[in-house]
């Protein structure tokens, strides 16, 4: 296993991690300089972030520092009520890719997707529909669709199951299981066209985690992403923990993930309401630097 306590160089970081600062929200190109000015030499942004800054000014500004993108955030959120909404988030996730193709990042994140409707706040959580095979149905079309233009424009997809307590309204892909099962379907050479974002928050529990690591593989492990699981939690969304303030076994995971042939970075995303989101940059960052190479 790889020695991070010598130096940072695989750390990056997820820009939602500090893009809130006191209380405030802080701009894309202030979040690059205080990851350049700390040596910090990969982030991965979020699409919002993007669209407000600029993607060619963005993609100047990485340039300029060298920078590398672990990963963008974020494609995905597939099902839909009807044909047109289905039509229409094949059309934002091709323009994801053309984003992630063009800052150069390592792969696009997908966030698959629910039962839709489920977070408009117009519908006070009521979805357009139940059917939870119907929203993995139109997930695995979603997926297949959009991979064809990845592959044309070299982009490799990185699904992300997220936690169960999630299923309803960000994504129906629950394990790592799940989500190599539709690799395996949708790409079954292993090109590296299609895999897996590991985010430790979201399968740190499940008891087939380590046999399922090992199935995916280098092929399959395209990024992994760090933080963890606060007790008790205060919110299901964002309060994660600050790495070595919880109870994921963070050693013991990257261990998993690295014999299984994963090189890449760790990337740190905290969604932190609560605590981190209230602190300054300079704290948090700081924070991430030490916990990478003293815990993660």
């Amino acid at each position: 296993m790889r020695d991070f306590s010598q130096d940072h160089r695989w750390l990056s970081i997820n820009t939602a991690t500090v893009r809130k600062q006191q209380g405030a929200e802080v701009p894309l190109a202030r979040i690059i300089e205080q990851c350049a000015e700390r040596g910090i030499r990969a982030i991965s942004p979020w699409r919002d972030q993007v669209a407000a800054a600029g993607l060619e000014r963005t993609a100047r500004q990485l340039r300029s520092h060298g920078m590398a993108l672990s990963g963008y955030c974020r494609g995905g959120f597939y099902p839909a009520a009807d044909a047109a909404g289905l039509r229409a988030a094949l059309d934002d996730n091709r323009r994801a890719i053309d984003e992630a193709k063009a800052l150069n990042a390592a792969c696009l994140v997908l966030v698959v997707g629910s039962l839709p409707g489920a977070l408009d706040e117009a519908r006070h959580g009521k979805p357009h529909y139940t059917d939870l095979a119907r929203a993995r149905s139109e997930v695995f079309d979603g997926i297949a669709a959009s991979l064809e233009y990845a592959r044309q424009v070299g982009m490799p997809l990185a699904m992300e199951p997220l936690h169960p307590m999630q299923a309803a309204d960000r994504a129906c892909i629950n394990t790592l299981e799940q989500a190599l099962d539709i690799c395996d379907a949708l790409d079954p050479g292993q090109t590296g066209a299609l895999g897996v974002a590991l985010d430790v928050y979201h399968v740190w529990w499940d008891p087939k985690l380590a046999a399922q690591i090992a199935r995916a593989g280098q092929a399959r492990l395209l990024a992994y992403h760090v933080c963890d699981w606060r007790l008790p939690t205060r919110d299901l969304l964002s309060d994660r923990a600050m790495m070595g303030d919880g109870v994921i076994e963070l050693r013991k995971i990257r261990q998993w993930v690295e014999a299984a042939g994963f090189a890449g970075y760790a990337e740190v995303e905290i969604f932190s309401a609560l605590d981190w989101w209230q602190r300054s940059g300079a704290q948090t960052l700081a924070a991430c630097m030490q916990r990478y190479g003293s815990v993660v």
